[in-house]
């Protein structure tokens, strides 16, 4: 399992293209018109939002309060210091836990049976992979310091026990959820308006209004992804907390 999730970790990256591809892969639906009447898409357009919004949220929450570096070196794992603050007190993975989530909610929002019952499965196998790759090098590099994180904290699992102590003893960092987030956030929302847009004509039913809509939608997030592009090279914004 170890050299499959260094091989996945490798090309984790392209692994997410692949994922969000599969979106758009023609297949069974979850809740059907036959079996929820005529609006039947309420219930994968509610559910699937709350589910992919509620991941974008634990991955915002953890990446404000304490970051973590490990995003590989030369494509394989890598970091720099055990980072046991925030809401890695109550989880180890949270940034994972945040993107199955992301996933999964798309994917009911897709309203595609083979997306949530084949892929899902596939990704969660790739990830656990992934993840005791990582527990390797961080075993291996930190030693006994790591097995005692990992006997006091869910590898999946976010225990809320303490977090109200959590959220008081930190300062959300807003600009570093920005900073760190705003290339996940273009695709993430690109997709989810793709998926309302082309989906379900029910939402917009005239054909040339959807790619007018869309490509309005679009371009506002472009510009919105360019800006804060431009406030990063430049400076004007950085994950300083003074």
């Amino acid at each position: 399992m170890i050299a499959i999730g260094n091989f996945f970790f490798k090309y984790r990256n392209n692994l997410f293209i692949v994922l969000y591809l599969l979106l758009f892969v023609p297949s069974p639906p979850i809740f059907s018109r036959a079996q929820f009447g005529p609006n039947y898409y309420l219930y994968p357009v509610i559910l699937g939002l709350l589910v992919t919004f509620s991941g974008e949220i634990i991955r915002g929450i953890t990446i404000g309060l304490a970051y973590i570096i490990r995003g590989g070196r030369d494509k394989k794992v890598y970091a720099e210091e055990l980072v046991t603050q925030g809401i890695f007190r109550h989880c180890r993975n949270p940034l994972y836990v945040g993107n199955i989530l992301m996933l999964l909610g798309v994917g009911i929002l897709a309203n595609s049976l083979i997306y949530v019952g084949i892929v899902m499965p596939l990704f969660l196998f790739i990830y656990q992979a992934i993840v005791l790759a990582e527990e390797n090098f961080l075993r291996n590099k930190f030693g006994a310091q790591f097995d005692a994180y990992c006997s006091r904290v869910n590898r999946w699992l976010i225990n809320p026990a303490g977090i109200s102590e959590t959220f008081k003893d930190m300062r959300f960092n807003y600009k570093r959820w920005i900073l760190k987030e705003y290339n996940t956030l273009l695709v993430w929302l690109i997709g989810i308006v793709a998926i309302l847009i082309f989906k379900y004509p029910e939402i917009v039913p005239q054909p040339d209004s959807r790619i007018v809509i869309f490509a309005a939608i679009v371009l506002i997030l472009g510009a919105l992804y360019a800006y804060v592009r431009y406030l990063k090279k430049s400076g004007k914004m950085t994950d300083s907390m003074a």
